[in-house]
């Protein structure tokens, strides 16, 4: 009886460290998106995450949500510094998120600043 249980328990931490290996290291798909920037916060109760958004068209017709994590800093760093411009990111889209990682399956990997194209010199 003690060996069946062992082997159901060990079992099941067996097949949560595979689904936690496959949500975490393989994407979905990857790419770029362009917007303003019009939030990063820190957000959560018993588990913080770093959440954004950026609005892709006139008077934020289209948002695009986003999450950050904690390893990222410089990313996060950019995001505060540029918040309420138009930016650059470079981001993965995983199959699903765990709670303690972010809200969406969005995670941004990069941060650059971009001219907006509705006011061009």
């Amino acid at each position: 009886m003690k060996k069946a249980v062992i082997i159901t328990v060990g079992g099941i931490a067996v097949l949560f460290a595979i689904i936690y290996a496959f949500i975490y290291f393989v994407t979905f798909s990857d790419g770029i998106r362009s917007g303003e920037l019009i939030k990063i916060s820190h957000k959560g109760v018993l588990v913080k995450t770093w959440e954004g958004e950026i609005s892709q068209g006139i008077s934020g017709a289209q948002i695009f949500s986003f999450s950050v994590l904690d390893k990222d800093q410089e990313v996060i760093e950019k995001l505060q510094e540029y918040q309420g411009q138009y930016v650059k990111l470079e981001y993965i889209e995983r199959y699903a998120t765990f709670f303690w990682l972010g809200d969406t399956k969005y995670f941004i990997t990069s941060v650059a600043q971009e001219d907006s194209p509705h006011f061009r010199k």
